[in-house]
């Protein structure tokens, strides 16, 4: 992770969701419509026998949205929130392998027909899925409890695409289920939201 917030410009998709357009519009929706354009979610089949369990994580035939040139693999602590960060050039596809997460989302994308939606989609590692996130959609990870996830991106890492704004923001519109969540120095000195849209990097083309 950087540790300073420089950006190049670029060369030219059983779960509970909680979606708002502002901080003060918070209202339950179900389904694809609760998540900003681009963002998709897929259950994995998971076979299990009296050996344990198998679950395919990634298929190159499946309709993703990335073909990923890099795996990462995070153990986090409860109370633990990673974010909020945002990407102009790779997207990113993260499975929750144990534990019990929130993903917080708010699209930052000029022209997105979801432009300024927010939605809190929760996972858990019992009931395994994949989340696919595009590039220009904010995102920030809860932990509940101490979890596990492993994360592909399209692009290797970049610090000059490692950018991000405060995740207690208002303009979020992100209710997080802990208001005093453990974070990194990193994440604490991120700037407002409003420093982060300024940016002339989120225009869909």
């Amino acid at each position: 992770m950087s540790e300073n917030f420089t950006f190049a410009a670029p060369a030219h998709n059983g779960l509970s969701q909680r979606a708002t357009r502002t901080p003060t519009e918070a209202h339950q929706l179900r389904g694809s419509a609760a998540l900003p354009l681009g963002v998709s979610l897929r259950a994995l089949s998971t076979h299990r026998d009296r050996r344990g369990s198998l679950t395919e994580l990634f298929r190159a035939e499946w309709e993703t949205g990335i073909s990923p040139p890099q795996w990462n693999y995070a153990e986090s602590e409860a109370r633990v929130l990673r974010g909020v960060h945002a990407h102009f050039r790779h997207s990113d596809y993260l499975i929750l392998l144990r534990g019990r997460s929130s993903i917080g989302l708010h699209d930052l994308r000029e022209g997105s027909p979801t432009e300024g939606l927010s939605a809190l989609v929760e996972l858990r590692g019992e009931e395994l899925s994949a989340l696919y996130i595009p590039p220009g959609v904010a995102h920030g990870f809860y932990m509940h409890e101490p979890s596990i996830h492993a994360y592909a991106v399209s692009e290797y890492w970049d610090s000059a695409d490692e950018l991000g704004c405060h995740w207690a923001d208002p303009g979020l519109g992100l209710r997080w289920p802990d208001a005093s969540p453990l974070i990194s120095e990193r994440d604490a000195g991120l700037p407002p939201l409003s420093e982060l849209k300024r940016l002339p990097l989120w225009r869909l083309p």
